[in-house]
């Protein structure tokens, strides 16, 4: 059994930690949004998945609180669904793998 030279793991080491950093990074800048409703409540989210903004149409306030209340979890829960796609994409782009057909 052959070992790996040391000064060639402690690079790859230092690759994947730098990879790593980049990819959170990554996540941090991203920002994406949903609505529900029809757009009457939308949310914006960032990649580490803290709500930033809130938005919602002024004719459903008038109207039945419970309703708004659903639209702002279909929102939000809808918001973390596409912070987590997003992340995916965005580590795949990271590990620069060409791998045609399997996304």
């Amino acid at each position: 059994m052959k070992f790996p030279n040391p000064h060639e793991l402690q690079k790859m080491l230092e690759q994947a930690q730098k990879m790593q950093q980049e990819l959170r990074n990554a996540i941090q800048q991203i920002r994406v949004e949903a609505s529900s409703g029809g757009g009457a409540v939308t949310v914006m989210m960032s990649g580490t998945k803290e709500v930033l903004a809130l938005k919602i149409d002024p004719e459903v306030v008038g109207g039945d609180i419970e309703l708004l209340q659903d639209l702002i979890i279909a929102a939000v829960n809808e918001c973390g669904r596409k912070v987590d796609e997003a992340i995916q994409q965005q580590a795949l782009k990271n590990l620069n793998l060409n791998l045609p057909g399997l996304w």
